[in-house]
């Protein structure tokens, strides 16, 4: 038996459907001292049943049922029970590569304490894989191949929420699930980033991510989009906004309304600037809107950036960089 015990967390809830898939990916793993924290969620399908005549066979699956209500109080009450040096989260409708706690603790093992280890990801759907999930995939993947995860991380949850794995000691350290927020993987992310936790570059695919009409991420209200948004803005508030530099919004479309609408109720002032000619010199939410060629005569200012369109993006990009602004220093792209 492998020397160091890996904890792995998990929440279900009705997931019946996947729960055998998922565990016996676990089981096969090649890394064999692990205990599985898995916790009953208020299931009302045949889940508990299914778990728990695996539980009876092997011992080091420890079943659970949540005292609360939710994935953070489910997380919170694995976590409270677990006993391993390492720790790592697992969604109960996915499936794990036979080598991916293995390969996951040998680079922590390699890397240090204050480093995450992650994978690549592959979602996959019985009906074909929507375009967005594709487009975050290939995103997603193509900063934890350069371990530059934190460089977008105002965009989307740079840490997949079922393939990370750190010391214990280090998950304490980033106040592991204590707090009561949602999106509660986009904010585990932010603290990791908060606490300098490095990122170690990975070219491995080791979870398969299963996208259906049903998963949590789709239909539970704490994953709605106004919930990532204040996030955002909570945390750019913490760890990177500067109060002596003019702050300013750039895009007037409906995530930069949003984005203005949650800075006002927040009574931080901002400058916002588009390069629609129809709404410049326009006032909404009493603020007036000005050409983005506005920053030109501004003194430091930082951006944040809430346009979508890519191609958008690339030319916004060539703007701000024109007035040497850097990345995550100067300007922050929120979408």
């Amino acid at each position: 038996m492998n020397q160091d015990l890996i904890s792995i967390l998990i929440p279900f809830k009705n997931t019946e459907l996947f729960l055998k898939e998922c565990l016996n990916s676990i089981i096969a793993q090649d890394h064999d001292n692990w205990e599985l924290l898995i916790v009953d969620d208020h299931s009302t399908d045949n889940s508990f049943e299914l778990v728990f005549a695996f539980a009876e066979k092997d011992k080091r699956i420890k079943l659970l049922k949540n005292t609360g209500e939710g994935i953070i109080h489910a997380l919170r009450l694995a976590f409270s029970k677990s006993k391993g040096s390492y720790i790592t989260r697992m969604d109960s409708d996915d499936i794990m590569h036979s080598a991916k706690l293995s390969t996951m603790l040998a680079d922590l093992k390699h890397h240090g304490r204050h480093h995450i280890a992650l994978g690549l990801v592959k979602y996959f759907n019985e009906n074909g894989l929507g375009d967005g999930y594709a487009r975050y995939e290939s995103w997603l993947n193509a900063l934890t191949q350069n371990g530059q995860n934190y460089t977008e991380i105002y965009k989307e949850c740079v840490i997949p929420s079922p393939c990370w794995m750190v010391h214990l000691d280090d998950l304490v350290t980033c106040g592991g699930f204590e707090y009561n927020r949602y999106p509660e993987d986009y904010d585990l992310a932010f603290r990791f980033y908060k606490h300098k936790m490095a990122c170690i570059p990975s070219q491995d695919v080791l979870h398969y991510w299963r996208d259906y009409n049903e998963r949590t991420s789709r239909t539970d209200d704490h994953y709605a989009e106004n919930n990532f948004l204040e996030l955002k803005i909570d945390y750019f508030k913490e760890l990177n906004y500067d109060v002596s530099r003019p702050l300013v919004i750039w895009g007037a479309g409906q995530k930069g309304k949003q984005v203005a609408k949650l800075l006002k109720l927040k009574k931080i002032d901002f400058i916002w600037v588009c390069d629609n000619p129809k709404k410049i010199g326009k006032h909404i939410y009493d603020v007036v809107l000005y050409s983005f060629k506005h920053l030109k005569t501004l003194e430091q200012p930082q951006c944040i950036v809430t346009v979508a369109n890519p191609v958008s993006q690339a030319e916004i990009r060539l703007v701000l960089e024109a007035l040497q602004m850097k990345n995550m220093t100067d300007y922050f792209f929120f979408c």
